[in-house]
């Protein structure tokens, strides 16, 4: 399930939502365009490497925040910005543009954390705006349950679309994250070589910051 867009109109432009599509796009731009050796080096420099924050938090605490812009792969990017698009705009509508972006950034800090306690000695680069996106949908399930979201479907060849309460996509989201996060640990356990992956329990810890930081935030407030 790939969602499209949703049915829940917003009362202001979305500008830091589109400011964080545009950065991430140009970012990973600048990503393509190095060689596989300057490609090294910059992730080195700007993603988690848990084993480097381990042994040198005050050298490199920031790139909790840098590797949010960084990306592996175009279908990567593309994910990622899709579902901020479709999910970003009412969350950012609701807290306000400035709060929405120190939200961001704090679960996406939060998340690669929580990736960073699975695996303190790890050597493999952590990147990307999932953590990040994933509070932001752990915001828009528990303020928008019922909206309507328009969802790409693939059952073997047939395609079609689909509109479906955000609490299915994004619930969906969850268990499946949930589900694989602890299989990999499982697998972890079995192996004794190091490889990489997704970042599981950075959608997970990103996702359950969400809910709980964005009422803090002004999710649930009067206008």
């Amino acid at each position: 399930m790939f969602p499209l867009y949703d049915e829940n109109p917003t009362r202001t432009t979305p500008y830091f939502t589109y400011g964080l599509i545009g950065m991430n796009i140009l970012v990973f731009l600048h990503e393509v365009s190095l060689s596989n050796e300057q490609l090294e080096q910059f992730l080195q420099l700007y993603a988690v490497i848990p084993r480097e924050l381990t042994t040198n938090l005050t050298g490199e605490w920031a790139t909790l925040f840098t590797s949010q812009f960084l990306h592996g792969g175009w279908w990567h990017l593309i994910s990622n910005m899709v579902f901020l698009w479709v999910f970003g705009n009412n969350i950012e509508d609701r807290l306000g543009h400035f709060k929405y972006l120190i939200f961001y950034l704090a679960c996406g800090a939060l998340a690669a954390s929580c990736q960073w306690f699975i695996g303190m000695n790890s050597a493999i680069p952590s990147l990307g705006a999932s953590g990040a996106i994933s509070g932001v949908l752990g915001a828009y399930i528990i303020r928008f349950p019922h909206a309507r979201v328009t969802t790409l479907i693939f059952l073997g060849f047939f395609v079609t679309t689909i509109s479906v309460p955000a609490l299915i996509i994004i619930g969906l989201f969850f268990v499946q994250n949930v589900i694989s996060g602890l299989a990999s640990l499982q697998a972890a356990a079995n192996m004794s070589v190091e490889s990489g992956g997704v970042a599981y329990w950075a959608h997970i810890g990103g996702f359950v910051f969400g809910i709980i930081l964005a009422p803090l935030f002004g999710l649930f407030r009067q206008d």
